[in-house]
């Protein structure tokens, strides 16, 4: 896909890249030769890159994917070790990309996470922070923290639980096993496995069916959908923003253009 390059020019060759194609935007992890580990640097430049696509209002899909035969190796344990000696402040550490994380799912737009590989420790809860997973074949994913002595964070935790189940959340976090992209379909990490040549047209795919749909229900429905997870959904305020969308100028846009389609 070719984009407008978003970002400054004076981020490092390794920094995640974000380009904006029509109303699809591209955030992609850059830094192959480590699997695209992610370290303090890239947490921060994501976070701007998010905000810009939420300033943005023609973006109606992120997606978020990755540059050479892996998603992501996770967060820079190193990192994370050195802000529990002292060395760095905690908030440059592991909660800094757990906070990234709940950020990725609260972004207003749908997500896809265009997974061009295997996926390991904190990523495998960035992928699961975005809306949709689409995954190729051969790939692998593996949650490593019982194993490294690590207690997740809580709304890892709960994603895994919500989007997966409580048995394949245990399943995972307990054994550290590793699994592959069938049974990753299987449990519902993967919402599709495509050829790797393939994931581009399939993420395109899914991205135009999103983006032709009313940007502002879409929006409130997917916030609305994310607090019925949580368990936090508010029934008096949906049922207000429901009757509000009956009377709205996108309802009454999408009623002409639907009694269109009928008639021909």
């Amino acid at each position: 896909m070719i984009g407008t390059p978003r970002g400054g020019s004076d981020r490092p060759a390794t920094a995640p890249e974000l380009t904006v194609n029509g109303a699809v935007a591209t955030i992609r992890l850059n830094r192959p030769l480590q699997h695209n580990r992610i370290d303090a640097a890239d947490i921060a430049t994501l976070q701007e890159d998010i905000a810009a696509v939420e300033a943005d209002p023609s973006v109606r899909v992120l997606v978020l994917t990755a540059t050479g035969p892996s998603f992501s190796s996770g967060y820079d344990l190193s990192a994370a070790q050195s802000s529990q000696h002292g060395e760095t402040d905690a908030s440059d550490g592991e909660m800094a990309f757990a906070r990234l994380c709940d950020r990725v799912e609260s972004v207003r737009v749908p997500t896809i996470c265009a997974l061009n590989g295997s996926v390991y420790g904190g990523s495998t809860d960035l992928a699961l922070a975005c809306d949709f997973r689409i995954g190729v074949t051969g790939m692998r994913m593996r949650m490593p923290a019982g194993q490294l002595g690590i207690q997740f964070y809580p709304g890892g935790l709960r994603r895994y639980v919500s989007r997966l189940g409580l048995n394949a959340a245990k399943r995972l976090f307990l054994t550290a096993e590793t699994i592959a992209a069938d049974e990753m379909l299987s449990i519902g990490f993967l919402d599709r496995i495509v050829a790797p040549d393939e994931l581009q047209a399939a993420v395109d795919d899914l991205a135009g069916r999103i983006a032709a749909c009313a940007p502002q229900a879409i929006a409130g429905m997917k916030r609305a959908l994310n607090e019925l997870a949580r368990g936090e959904l508010d029934d008096r305020a949906a049922e207000a923003a429901f009757a509000a969308s009956l009377r709205s100028d996108e309802f009454a846009n999408g009623l002409k253009a639907w009694s269109k389609r009928r008639a021909s």
